[in-house]
């Protein structure tokens, strides 16, 4: 008999800031780091997706290779973006993120491969927030110091210490994302100095939805099937932050 998550760990369990309105993103800042918030996010839509499978403990063999898991996120990000993101030019800043961010997703995958594919396992912990985390991770290694990405969140709501908001972050996050004058979904951006380097920083907002309130929201304190306390979340309250930074 095959595992199944609860909803909250099916969906994506975040409602997201629309991709940037108007022409393709081109050879720019703000283009670059959402393409690059959009290329993670169709991935972890993927991994969230094939939930049932990933945790299918009869199934050994899932055949859900880095391969298959980029072909597909790839088709959402063309469908999403109209961009081949595959026929951008590699030599140009935007292509050759975008294929260190590619290359981060199909590394991730097939490393898990003995997780993925164990017989006899039901939830096998590699949810889309595990995985996204994990992307981040080789993504900022194969970048080679041109730029960073992070699934960060309000400090209260981070259940890994990887994943904690650094100060810029803290400040945005508390200053603009939670002000509730903020635009619902709009990212904020600044150029500012990094690490001793002057960068370029985005943060994407991320919102609760429905399906998210299994694991995050009531009653507070109640394990979730994760085997962390809910955090008493409500509908619409700001659940993440994807953070970009472009180093110059």
């Amino acid at each position: 008999m095959s595992f199944s998550l609860r909803p909250a760990i099916l969906a994506l369990c975040v409602a997201l800031a629309p991709y940037a309105a108007g022409a393709a993103p081109g050879e720019n800042d703000m283009g670059i780091a959402q393409s690059l918030a959009e290329m993670l996010r169709d991935a972890r839509t993927v991994i969230s997706d094939k939930q049932d499978l990933i945790n299918d403990q009869q199934l050994g063999d899932k055949h859900l290779t880095g391969e298959v898991v980029l072909e597909q996120a790839v088709a959402k990000y063309e469908k999403d973006t109209g961009v081949d993101p595959k026929k951008l030019d590699p030599a140009s800043r935007q292509g050759r993120l975008l294929r260190a961010m590619m290359a981060a997703i199909v590394e991730v995958v097939d490393d898990n491969q003995p997780t993925i594919n164990e017989k006899g396992t039901g939830f096998k912990g590699f949810i889309p927030a595990v995985f996204a985390r994990m992307v981040a991770e080789s993504f900022d290694h194969l970048a080679k110091g041109e730029a960073e990405i992070k699934v960060t969140a309000p400090l209260e709501l981070v259940r890994n210490r990887k994943a904690r908001p650094d100060p810029w972050e803290i400040q945005v996050i508390e200053k603009r994302l939670l002000d509730r004058a903020w635009p619902r979904g709009q990212p904020f951006s600044a150029e500012v100095e990094t690490n001793g380097r002057p960068a370029f920083r985005v943060a994407v907002p991320e919102y609760y939805v429905e399906s998210c309130l299994v694991c995050h929201g009531s009653p507070k304190g109640e394990m979730d099937i994760t085997g962390y306390p809910k955090e008493g979340g409500k509908l619409n309250d700001l659940g993440a932050v994807i953070s970009i930074t472009l180093y110059h």
